[in-house]
């Protein structure tokens, strides 16, 4: 453990600055986005796909391309295959994202092993670096966080009755499947920019344990809302700081912090509820 002006002093680095930046903008916007996926009960989608961007990250190695450049086409038609098969199948989601992800995990650790970056290169796409951060990631971070605050923002009520009562959504003539797709969509980007950071393993609980947190302590939809953003920022800057205090990995430090906000909660409502 380090003492307290030692570990402050680590943030006057510019590659700690960017890691702070980095996590409370995707904090951000996997509170925002995972507020919606936790109640669709889509919680397990964002660690389909993360184990299954390891498919698009080894093909991009075997053609000797940047991985990320290939991981965010690879999900938005992970997004659109998934979605599709959701709507055309009787097949439950659950199982059905179970059969993506296992399959396509698989055939990515062969071909990773076969082209021998699977013993050296693993670790980093398992568990990311966020301490690694560059400008353009910021500024990809940023431009996903309008976009999905734009996005939430201009079709808040669609969103929402969307999630509450599919059925009555459908009454009133909303188009689920195009709206259904354009959220999968975006979520598939939000996960796949933030998998160099996190890592395949991590990825999906900035997306649910701040929304399953943040909903124990609210008691509206708006709340949960703007709750499940603000924890989401807030246990990724944590997470940061005790890292560097007792230097720790980062991102297992910022999901322990996740983890910690969401048993305060679970404590809470048992309090309340007692």
């Amino acid at each position: 453990m380090q003492d307290l002006s030692t570990a402050l002093n680590l943030f006057t680095y510019p590659f700690m600055q960017r890691a702070l930046i980095g996590g409370v903008l995707t904090g951000l916007t996997g509170g925002i986005l995972g507020s919606f996926t936790v109640v669709r009960q889509l919680s397990f989608f964002s660690d389909a796909l993360g184990h299954s961007a390891l498919l698009g990250i080894s093909l991009g190695v075997v053609f000797g391309l940047n991985p990320s450049l290939v991981v965010l086409p690879f999900a938005l038609l992970f997004a659109v295959g998934v979605t599709y098969l959701i709507e055309k199948t009787d097949i439950w989601t659950d199982a059905l994202l179970n059969i993506v992800y296992s399959s396509s995990l698989a055939i990515s650790i062969i071909v990773l092993s076969l082209e021998g970056t699977y013993q050296t290169g693993i670790n980093n796409l398992l568990f990311g670096d966020i301490l690694g951060v560059l400008p353009g990631d910021l500024l990809i971070s940023g431009l996903l966080l309008l976009l999905s605050s734009l996005f939430v923002g201009l079709t808040l009520r669609t969103q929402v009755l969307l999630t509450l009562n599919e059925d009555l959504a459908i009454a009133r003539g909303i188009h689920v499947f195009a709206h259904r797709i354009a959220f999968m969509m975006l979520l598939s980007l939000v996960v796949a920019t933030a998998i160099s950071s996190l890592g395949v393993l991590l990825v999906g609980a900035f997306v649910v344990i701040p929304a399953c947190a943040a909903r124990l302590f609210s008691r509206n939809f708006s709340s949960y809302l703007i709750l499940s953003a603000v924890l989401g920022a807030a246990s990724a800057a944590a997470g940061i700081f005790f890292s560097a205090l007792f230097n720790l990995p980062t991102g297992p430090s910022i999901v322990i912090a996740q983890l910690s906000l969401f048993l305060l909660a679970t404590g809470k409502k048992q309090w309340l509820d007692s």
